[in-house]
C-alpha cells in the first residue's frame, strides 16, 4: 500500500444492503422502494422452487419467474431471459441464488436499464460488484460498468443454512480470493484493504465452525458477513491474475466456477506474495505463509485441491496458459506464459505451494 501522502480515491458505495436473518421477507418492500412494481424472479433450475415461493410471496409485485440461469452466464441463456423479461412486462429483476443467477440479473440489467435486487444464497460474492463475466463461443469475456451493479442486495442468513458443505467451502474460498486480490490491486485504498482483511478473517474464524455444524446460525452469519466484505472490496478494485485464470478455465474449459477459484487461490496468492508486502496480514492469519497457509486451510475444510479432478488434462494447461497471456492486465508480479504454465501445473497436481 502506498503511503497516505500519496493519496487515494474511494468512490463510495451506492448499493443499499440489508443484512440479517429473515430479511427475504423485505424484498417486496425493496421493490417498492425502487419505485418498481413488476419483478421477474430469476434462479437456476435447481432453485426454481425457491424462486416460485418468492414470486408467490411478492404477490402482485411479481410477474413470474425465469429459472434457466447457468454457470458462467452464457449469452444464449441471457437472450432467452431477455425475451421473458420483455414479454412479462417486468420493470425490475430479483436474482435469487449464487453467482450464476446474480450474473444473469446483471446481464439483463446492463442491456435494459432494469433495476436489480440480488439475494445471494452462497458466498461467491459477485453481488456487490460492477463486474460481469459472460461466455459465448467458448470464451469468457469480463467487463465493468455502473449499469451492472445491483441497486439492492439482501443478505439473509437463513437462506444459507441448507447450503451443502462442499458449496459452502468452495464459494467461501472464492470470496476469499476476492479479498486477496483487492489487497494487492493497483487501485487498492485503506478502505478496501480494511474490508478485505476483516472479511478474510471472518471466513477464517467462521468456516471451521460451519463445517462442524452447518446449521450454526452465528457461524453462518459470520461467514456471510465475510462474503459481503470481500465482495465489497472487489467491487471497488481491479482484478488481477487469479480472476483472469479462473475466467480462462471456466469460460474456455467449462470448469465449475467456485471449485476453480478454490483450487487456484493458494497458487495465485502464493505466486503474488513473492512480489508484494500487501499480503502480510494474510500470511499472519494463516500461519506465516500465504500460499501454503491457504492451501492448508482449504485442505482442512475438505476443499478440492487439484485441477485434474475437474477434468482438465495436461494438454489443456498449455492452451489455458496461452489464452491467459493474450491480453495484459494489472498484477503485482510480472509473468510470462512459462510462469502461468508452471502455476497451473502445480494447481493441476494439487501440490502445496511453498
Amino acid at each position: 500500500m502506498s503511503t497516505l501522502l500519496d493519496g487515494f480515491v474511494f468512490p463510495g458505495v451506492p448499493t443499499r444492503v440489508l443484512f440479517g436473518a429473515g430479511t427475504l421477507a423485505q424484498v417486496g418492500d425493496e421493490v417498492g422502494q425502487l419505485g418498481r412494481a413488476r419483478a421477474l424472479v430469476l434462479s437456476t433450475p435447481h432453485q426454481s422452487d425457491q424462486a416460485g415461493k418468492l414470486a408467490d410471496a411478492l404477490g402482485e409485485r411479481a410477474v413470474g419467474t425465469f429459472t434457466e440461469a447457468a454457470m458462467h452466464t452464457p449469452v444464449s441463456v441471457t437472450e432467452r431471459a431477455l425475451d421473458a423479461y420483455r414479454t412479462s412486462g417486468a420493470d425490475c429483476v430479483v436474482a435469487l441464488g449464487g453467482g450464476s443467477t446474480i450474473g444473469l440479473g446483471k446481464a439483463i440489467a446492463t442491456r435494459t436499464g432494469a433495476d436489480q435486487i440480488a439475494v445471494p444464497t452462497t458466498y461467491a460474492g459477485s453481488e456487490m460488484t460492477d463486474i460481469l463475466g459472460e461466455t459465448d463461443a467458448g470464451r469468457k469475456t469480463t467487463r465493468r460498468d455502473a449499469s451492472i451493479r445491483p441497486e439492492v442486495v439482501v443478505y439473509d442468513v437463513d437462506l444459507t443454512l441448507g447450503l451443502p458443505s462442499a458449496m459452502t467451502v468452495t464459494s467461501a474460498l472464492n470470496a476469499i480470493a476476492h479479498g486477496v486480490e483487492a489487497l494487492y490491486a493497483p487501485d487498492a485504498n485503506p478502505v478496501t484493504s480494511l474490508l478485505a482483511v476483516d472479511g478474510i478473517g471472518a471466513f477464517r474464524d467462521g468456516l471451521p465452525a460451519v463445517s462442524k455444524e452447518p446449521t450454526d446460525r452465528d457461524a453462518r452469519s459470520k461467514v456471510l458477513y465475510g462474503a459481503w466484505l470481500c465482495s465489497l472490496a472487489l467491487g471497488y478494485t481491479t482484478m488481477s491474475l487469479h480472476h483472469k485464470l479462473a475466467h480462462v478455465l471456466g469460460g474456455s474449459f467449462g470448469t465449475p466456477h467456485a471449485e476453480t477459484h478454490a483450487i487456484l487461490l493458494p497458487h495465485t496468492a502464493g505466486f503474488n506474495a513473492a512480489a508484494t508486502d500487501r499480503l502480510g496480514a494474510i500470511a499472519e492469519m494463516f500461519g506465516g505463509s500465504v500460499g501454503g497457509g491457504l492451501w492448508d486451510f482449504a485442505r482442512s475444510l475438505g476443499a478440492p485441491l487439484r485441477l485434474s479432478d475437474l477434468g482438465l488434462s495436461e494438454d489443456d494447461l498449455d492452451r489455458a496458459s496461452a489464452i491467459a497471456v493474450e491480453n495484459s492486465y494489472a498484477n503485482p508480479r510480472p509473468f510470462d506464459q512459462n510462469d502461468i504454465r508452471a502455476l497451473l501445473q502445480a494447481a493441476w497436481e494439487g501440490s502445496r505451494p511453498d
